[in-house]
């Protein structure tokens, strides 16, 4: 009992952008308008922070590009993302929360607010994270939502993944690949959808029907819906409402 007590709690991160028009969420250009996109991207990130509020955590903290907003619920600390691709934005992450005498650091990105916290808090638990190194969050789409070390460590985090693609069918087997000949003891998360397009965001929406983005969603549709009726909406832009 007092060593299942004096574990050291998890750092969460989230690494995200603002929920700007024109800085998130283009993909989902033109069925969607780029604030309609920024709203959807709000949504799924304010689904995002109360899914991790509802982990035991030491720190929660946004890796963030953009500016701040009221967006961001209290009890978060802001680091702002480092330059270079994403494979240096997410290893400074790590490097930003390295502490030797601290817990474990997992990360995630904005792109699945279906996500439960009943899925971290299990896995991050004392008895779950006894004999894993790493954690592995695959996607549906070849990439990862989630990545999470037991140590976390700037030296470690750059090894595993500076010059892993990114962003590409082949991301999460690279990143695989990499923590196997690393030789640490990986824990896999279950498969998460990212909602990177229109049919990505339908898919989440009837997934998490309670949701922010589920909410958020329905409007958006019903709003294409009716333009399309009215005959407003060029034909490019009526994906949103099917």
């Amino acid at each position: 009992m007092r060593a299942i007590l004096a574990a050291r709690l998890p750092t969460l991160l989230v690494i995200a952008k603002s929920p700007e028009p024109g800085r998130v969420k283009t993909r989902l250009s033109p069925a969607c308008t780029p604030e309609l996109a920024a709203g959807l991207a709000q949504a799924a990130l304010a689904d995002t922070f109360a899914a991790l509020a509802r982990v035991p955590a030491a720190r929660r903290v946004l890796v963030l590009e953009g500016p701040t907003g009221p967006w961001i619920p209290s009890g978060w600390e802001v680091v702002p993302q480092s330059g270079g691709g994403l494979d240096v934005r997410l290893a400074d992450a790590f490097g930003a929360v390295s502490d030797p005498d601290g817990g474990p650091a997992l990360l995630v990105g904005m792109d699945t607010p279906q996500l439960r916290a009943q899925v971290l808090a299990e896995a991050l638990s004392q008895g779950s994270r006894a004999g894993a190194d790493a954690w592995f969050g695959p996607a549906a789409d070849g990439g990862f939502w989630a990545f999470g070390l037991a140590r976390p460590d700037a030296e470690l985090a750059r090894r595993l993944l500076l010059g892993v693609p990114m962003s590409c069918s082949s991301t999460g087997v690279a990143l695989q690949d990499r923590l196997a000949q690393a030789g640490l003891r990986v824990a896999t998360l279950p498969v998460l959808n990212d909602v990177d397009t229109v049919a990505d965001a339908a898919e989440v929406a009837a997934l998490a029907p309670g949701s922010h983005f589920a909410r958020t969603w329905h409007t958006v549709t019903a709003g294409a819906v009716s333009a399309v009726s009215a005959g407003t909406v060029p034909p490019a832009a009526q994906g949103a409402a099917g």
